[in-house]
């Protein structure tokens, strides 16, 4: 019979069936993370995804080894009669990817499917009116689920794909609440680095956030698109919209905000075009 001391020992020695797990997908996303981008992929994303084409080709082969991972471990479906091809899924995984580089990657551990409609799609929602809750439908271009699932409208994913300076992308807009989801709370404030990341970040978003609040209710044009006055999880992502989409006018706008998001997301985008 083992001693107490020995059973112990032992107990902490044998690997758990959820360590192997782990064990066994670390390895895999690092053997996956060298592995090189296939030419069909490549061209997909050269023609189809315009921040692809910018992006320096020092950060090429990471976005690449991030690709192999995120199509390897999310599931994707169409949705509303669309065929999902893998040239979609591909110019969808690309874009999610771009908020990975540079990072400690954790591949939106919330988001287990992307579901993808042709356009617009009708989806329920309940607001509050007086001491009672209303339920109606709203026309959405993409939601992020804090429990498993993305929803993107493709003819928006594929035209914002398209063109790098639009101002908009639904597919960095939802994943970056995939990012503030991660610890559990949409609220605006993803995961960082240590105390004193946070502070500044509710220094400079909470100050920001609140110009932009007052602009909007004063019908004023912002660099930030008004939605990001709803409130802290949409500026978040609204901000992240426009670091990537419109990053010039961004720093020259707001600079506290652009230099947030750079320290954030270990990117320079305005480099990228230069």
């Amino acid at each position: 019979m083992l001693s107490l001391p020995l059973l112990v020992v032992a107990a902490v020695a044998i690997p758990t069936g959820i360590g192997i797990q782990h064990a066994r997908r670390a390895a895999r996303r690092r053997r996956l993370m060298s592995t090189p981008l296939p030419e069909d992929w490549r061209l997909i994303l050269e023609r189809e995804v315009d921040l692809y084409r910018l992006l320096p080709d020092r950060h090429k082969p990471e976005l690449s080894g991030h690709l192999h991972n995120f199509l390897g471990e999310k599931h994707f479906e169409g949705c509303g009669g669309l065929t999902l091809t893998e040239e979609m899924k591909i110019i969808i995984a690309a874009q999610a990817c771009l908020l990975l580089l540079g990072r400690e990657i954790t591949y939106f551990p919330k988001c287990d499917a992307i579901l993808v409609y042709p356009g617009a799609y009708i989806a329920p929602q309940t607001r509050p009116m007086g001491n009672t809750v209303v339920q109606e439908q709203s026309v959405r271009l993409g939601e992020s689920w804090t429990r498993g699932v993305v929803v993107l409208a493709w003819d928006h994913v594929q035209e914002q794909a398209r063109d790098a300076h639009c101002g908009h992308n639904v597919v960095l807009h939802e994943f970056a609440h995939q990012l503030d989801q991660e610890d559990g709370a949409g609220d605006g404030t993803p995961v960082l680095r240590d105390r004193a990341q946070y502070v500044a970040w509710a220094r400079v978003m909470g100050r920001t956030f609140t110009e932009l609040t007052q602009k909007t209710m004063h019908g004023q044009r912002d660099v930030l698109d008004a939605y990001g006055a709803t409130n802290p999880a949409e500026f978040f992502a609204v901000s992240t919209e426009a670091f990537f989409t419109k990053p010039a006018a961004l720093a020259q706008e707001r600079p506290g905000l652009y230099r947030m998001l750079h320290e954030y997301y270990r990117l320079d985008p305005i480099a990228w075009s230069q």
